[in-house]
């Protein structure tokens, strides 16, 4: 528990550092970029047109990331979607000189050990994506429609806790906003706070 409270107040520490970031507004387009992922595949934004797109920053160390994979919530979505055509890219914006940097090998081992299902986990090395979009925490959650245009921005969810009981009672933004867009529905909530471990930069 002593762990777990000196990390969260050096994620807390470290969020106050980045909030001067302006984060994505929904309405605009879909800053374009290229991340090569673990495997050494490149993914273009701009490629991707005509598709769902989500992006998921991670962090294998921080605890909120933590809930929503050890309850099976993040793995339960990016498989859902994933089968219907969406293209989910995780992103891990952590700078290679912190202590929760994992290399590709050591990725690719997470995904694995946590059974994760997004189409690619990249690492965003230098922090040029994450800052473009403004991504906070980890996790930070955007949806991108096929034309491009970011259609929610925010938190995953209404239960800013690091408690996996609380992933049930949830309001999940991130299926919300794809689930009412897929139905050719407006987004009820384009935007959201997002919470958890501030991004590592």
């Amino acid at each position: 528990m002593k762990r777990l409270t000196q990390f969260l107040i050096a994620g807390a520490m470290g969020l106050a550092g980045t909030l001067a970031l302006a984060a994505a507004a929904p309405g605009e387009p879909g800053t374009d970029f290229v991340l090569t992922d673990i495997n050494g595949k490149p993914h273009k934004l701009s490629d991707l047109r005509g598709k769902y797109v989500v992006l998921e920053w991670f962090n294998s160390e921080c605890p909120f990331v933590q809930k929503h994979y050890e309850s099976g919530n993040m793995q339960g979505l990016q498989k859902r979607y994933t089968g219907k055509g969406v293209v989910w890219l995780t992103i891990n914006s952590t700078n290679p000189a912190h202590s929760n940097f994992r290399d590709e090998s050591r990725s690719a081992q997470i995904e694995k050990e946590w059974k994760m299902t997004p189409t690619a986990l990249s690492l965003d090395k230098d922090g040029k994506v994450g800052q473009a979009y403004g991504a906070r925490t980890t996790p930070h959650m955007f949806v991108i429609d096929p034309k491009g245009t970011l259609i929610y921005a925010g938190g995953i969810d209404d239960k800013a806790t690091f408690s996996q009981a609380d992933v049930k009672t949830a309001k999940n933004y991130v299926a919300a906003a794809l689930d009412e867009s897929l139905s050719g529905k407006p987004v009820s909530t384009p935007s959201a706070r997002p919470y958890g471990c501030s991004v590592k930069y």
